[in-house]
């Protein structure tokens, strides 16, 4: 046994070395021992002391198309979109195309076009053969006209969809409708990603009454234990400054109001939204922009006596002004 185990070990050693030195003499040119490079324009190995071509005709790894710019890049290319959790197959299932023309542009014949319509049929039953995979793709399908609704950026989709895949893997669905927890998980992704929106617009673009998002969020982020930070007023000020074409300016003011009011306390225990919306009304008078509390409580969704309120509160919190 041990006999064997040295002829087998002395075997791989030998092998080891035959293989470093044919790599030693590919590295070298076999008339000079010159060094060799690689011409990838012309696809040969030349020596660079005598240039002796050492190896041709090797072989190109790269597309045998050329692009000129990013979009012919695009359309040329045969390589799928990366994978991702807002599909619910990831985006690695097949897709066949509803038109019935071939690869030319061409319509299809009578039998060709009954056959596609089968395929298409089967096809869509394996994309989704099970509840939990037709659940699945409802859900995604919200969030993702829910997210486009609000105007929120894709790493929002997707950490929407990666925390309904959760809720959906730790099986917390049973009671709840689709809709509810769909709604409960763009609405702590948002907050998560830094670009929150209200319960009020966030129950504007859904299906469900905004009583049931608030009682289904507690219970998602309770269960999956998701860090979601208070939301801080001051998220808010960019997309409403913007909303009413407000300057730079007023936007710094705004913030610094509200950096004010959270170092008095005022903040506490009030609306993010409505202080947000009072902050942007107030720097819009203070830099002698023009702005109306109609306008602004537009943007904000939010009433106009909520901004009255929150207004008075924030100038009198700021040191040297009086409501």
């Amino acid at each position: 046994m041990s006999e064997r185990m040295h002829l087998r070990g002395s075997r791989s050693r030998n092998e080891t070395e035959e293989e470093s030195e044919r790599s030693s003499e590919s590295l070298s040119c076999p008339e000079c021992d010159g060094h060799v490079v690689n011409d990838e324009e012309h696809g040969e190995s030349v020596c660079s002391a005598c240039g002796l071509v050492v190896e041709a005709d090797s072989v190109d790894r790269g597309p045998e198309w050329r692009a000129f710019d990013s979009r012919e890049k695009d359309e040329k290319s045969r390589v799928g979109a990366p994978t991702t959790n807002t599909m619910h197959d990831k985006g690695l299932s097949t897709n066949i195309d509803w038109r019935d023309k071939d690869a030319y542009g061409r319509s299809l014949g009578a039998r060709q076009r009954q056959k596609m319509q089968r395929l298409r049929k089967w096809n869509e039953r394996f994309r989704t053969r099970d509840s939990k995979e037709r659940n699945l793709k409802q859900a995604l399908g919200e969030i993702d006209r829910m997210s486009s609704a609000l105007g929120l950026p894709d790493n929002v989709r997707e950490t929407a969809s990666v925390i309904y895949r959760r809720a959906l893997d730790e099986d917390l669905l049973p009671g709840r409708s689709i809709e509810g927890v769909s709604t409960s998980c763009v609405y702590a992704a948002a907050r998560m990603a830094g670009v929150p929106r209200s319960l009020d617009e966030i129950a504007d673009v859904s299906r469900v009454e905004k009583a049931e998002i608030a009682r289904t969020y507690r219970y998602v982020v309770r269960e999956l234990k998701l860090e979601v930070k208070p939301a801080d007023p001051e998220q808010y000020v960019p997309r409403f400054a913007s909303d009413l074409d407000l300057s730079e300016e007023s936007e710094m003011r705004a913030k610094s109001l509200l950096k004010n009011a959270k170092e008095k306390g005022v903040h506490s225990g009030k609306s993010p939204v409505g202080l947000a919306a009072a902050a942007v009304y107030a720097a819009a008078l203070l830099t002698n922009e023009k702005t109306t509390q109609a306008a602004v409580s537009e943007v904000a969704d939010i009433s106009e006596v909520t901004i009255r309120n929150r207004y008075h509160e924030l100038l009198e919190a700021e040191d040297g002004l009086v409501a």
